[in-house]
């Protein structure tokens, strides 16, 4: 589904992402693991087209210059140089990190804003599937999102990229800042996620609760792809152990 080659993004002279290559297949849960600042949100902004923004309005005003090489193809297609609202389209879509929600609009509102580039129809049979993943946002719709537990913020910002109707779902720092119990439920959420049939790429610095969910999975260091290998293969590299178990 997804085919990263030789991909490298500069901000001015500083390296972020280096001659990364990494692929996806469909239906596969697959993690990129790394601690602050490996690269992982480069890496997510760059693969839902928000880097090409960002890329756009440092220039206009004159600020740090980005610089994105290599190759993307998506279903067979490049797409380097697509808008980020074409890849939503597509099915790209990115639930980004600390979940940035509309905290003044309610549940249901927030929801709605995530369905803006589909037709109506699609929205509310979406709506419907967003209810059965999460039922208790459906108590919750008329409240504001600002009031919201942290783990509530989570399964909101999920489910609100759940109705853009994803094909490809990126998940950047979904278990960040949330407790271990809190964790766990998300970790269930994404596995019904890839029941439901969307492929999920997951970055985050939490590699415990992940490694038993992923299919293959992606170390990244200082922007480069240190290992690589199944969950399995992972849980048990001396490596991975080391910096993230502390064994």
């Amino acid at each position: 589904m997804l085919a990263i080659e030789n991909l490298m993004v500069f901000y001015e002279n500083g390296l972020a992402v280096n001659n990364l290559r990494l692929k996806v297949s469909e239906s596969e849960i697959v993690g990129v693991l790394g601690s602050n600042g490996a690269g992982k949100s480069t890496l997510m902004y760059t693969l839902s087209g928000i880097i090409l923004d960002r890329k756009i309005k440092e220039e206009r005003r004159g600020g740090e210059k980005i610089t994105v090489l290599g190759a993307i193809r998506y279903r067979g297609a490049e797409i380097s140089r697509l808008k980020p609202a074409v890849r939503v389209r597509d099915g790209i879509v990115l639930c980004p990190e600390r979940r940035r929600i509309f905290p003044e609009s309610t549940v249901l509102e927030n929801l709605k804003i995530g369905a803006t580039l589909r037709g109506r129809a699609e929205a509310k049979e979406t709506l419907e599937s967003v209810w059965r993943l999460f039922p208790f946002l459906f108590s919750l719709r008329h409240r504001t999102a600002g009031f919201l537990s942290g783990g509530e913020q989570q399964m909101l910002a999920i489910g609100r990229s759940l109705m853009a109707r994803p094909r490809l779902l990126l998940l950047d720092e979904p278990l960040l800042g949330l407790a271990p119990s809190l964790q766990l439920g998300v970790i269930d959420a994404i596995r019904n996620i890839r029941e439901s049939g969307i492929t999920v790429l997951i970055a985050d610095q939490y590699a415990r609760p992940l490694l038993p969910i992923i299919d293959r999975g992606y170390v990244i260091e200082s922007g480069s792809i240190t290992v690589e290998g199944t969950g399995k293969d992972l849980m048990n590299n001396p490596h991975v152990r080391s910096a993230y178990f502390g064994i």
